[in-house]
């Protein structure tokens, strides 16, 4: 895997959204766009709106102001209403919702049958996409013959077969198990970036966010309270949701043999629990409770050493976070970075906020991702 697209197997559409949608007392209105071919996570707690905004991007629910634009066609507004099978949008949800009676070559061939393809175009196309998500063995099975990861390869073939303009994701991977997820997360990543499909992610899974996604959005009571690339939001949140989720420290880079290089030189130590190809984008994620604080620079064990400025000491549980900013001429990544010690570990250094110190993370707790563009 490159990161790298080949040319576009399905269609490329920008979306812009700009509505209002009542459900009961709950009021979603929200003003969103996507760029032709990007891919952007929608986050938020539950009740937050993600799936009223999905809804109403499929035709669900009526917009009661606003309009929906994908590509040259108006699907929503004031005066007209695409239907929902008119919309040319693939949902792919945490069930595969397979239909139990169809084989799964059948299944993926009901889409394109369904818009108006032969019996024989269906099956090539379906063919073609199972062949696409590593599943053409799978072809002749039911789906009570299929592991949950495989149904989900079913489902990801099904939503692409109709060639759909935009592809919307809600928590694709929530229903699988801890040993499917990567494999899936992997392929959903690949395939997206192959077809170049214009694509929300609903999720509440940071690693979904971090190896998809372009762009995060994140709502909260129905509104938009954040927006920015994937490092920033991670890195700088600016909600109570995004700092929430984030909970890690992010480090920005490209993937190497022992880790990840970060654009100034740095080598972050670390291993690859998913497939990245030495020079691709990458984020190494770390917990903050894994990072040791040191007064002078530390040897040892494999590990990466940071020297940072401490920007606050915060409580955080029975711990104390220490915030990192950088040094002067140091990295600007570092910015935001955090390290959990004991109130004991903070008497024993003696730091306060001003003090240059360093952060250190052993290899083994220092996890490489890809990340979006």
């Amino acid at each position: 895997m490159t990161g790298e697209r080949s040319d576009p197997l399905v269609g490329t559409s920008r979306l812009a959204a700009d509505v209002t949608v009542v459900r009961g007392s709950f009021e979603l209105e929200v003003s969103l766009e996507v760029a032709a071919g990007e891919v952007v996570a929608v986050l938020g707690s539950n009740g937050a709106g993600k799936s009223t905004l999905l809804g109403a991007l499929a035709g669900l629910y009526r917009p009661s102001r606003g309009e929906i634009v994908l590509g040259e066609r108006t699907l929503s507004s004031p005066s007209e209403t695409v239907p929902v099978h008119r919309r040319r949008i693939g949902l792919l949800s945490q069930q595969a919702l397979l239909f139990p009676h169809l084989s799964a070559l059948d299944n993926v061939a009901f889409g394109p049958r369904s818009t108006g393809s032969g019996r024989g175009n269906a099956r090539r196309t379906a063919e073609r996409w199972l062949a696409e998500v590593d599943a053409g063995a799978l072809a002749g099975r039911r789906p009570a013959q299929l592991s949950g990861g495989q149904a989900q390869r079913v489902a990801i073939a099904r939503a692409l077969a109709c060639e759909p303009e935009l592809l919307m994701l809600d928590e694709p991977f929530a229903a699988l198990d801890v040993d499917a997820t990567p494999a899936v997360r992997s392929l959903v990543r690949r395939v997206v970036r192959a077809t170049g499909v214009t694509t929300l992610v609903v999720t509440h899974d940071v690693l979904d966010a971090v190896v998809l996604a372009d762009r995060i959005v994140v709502l909260d009571a129905g509104r938009v309270v954040e927006s920015g690339t994937t490092t920033d939001v991670l890195t700088r949140p600016r909600s109570a949701f995004a700092a929430r989720i984030a909970g890690l420290d992010l480090v920005p880079g490209r993937s190497r043999a022992d880790g990840l290089v970060t654009a100034e030189g740095t080598v972050v130590a670390g291993t690859h629990p998913e497939p990245v190809d030495d020079g691709e984008r990458a984020v190494a994620l770390f917990a903050p409770a894994s990072v040791a604080v040191f007064r002078e620079e530390p040897g040892g064990s494999p590990r990466t050493a940071l020297r940072v400025r401490l920007a606050a000491l915060e409580p955080h549980g029975e711990l104390v976070r220490l915030r990192a900013s950088p040094v002067p001429g140091g990295p600007e990544w570092v910015e935001g970075l955090a390290a959990d010690v004991t109130p004991a570990a903070i008497a024993e250094l003696g730091v306060e906020p001003g003090d240059e110190v360093w952060f250190a993370v052993k290899a083994a707790e220092v996890t490489v991702h890809p990340a979006g563009r």
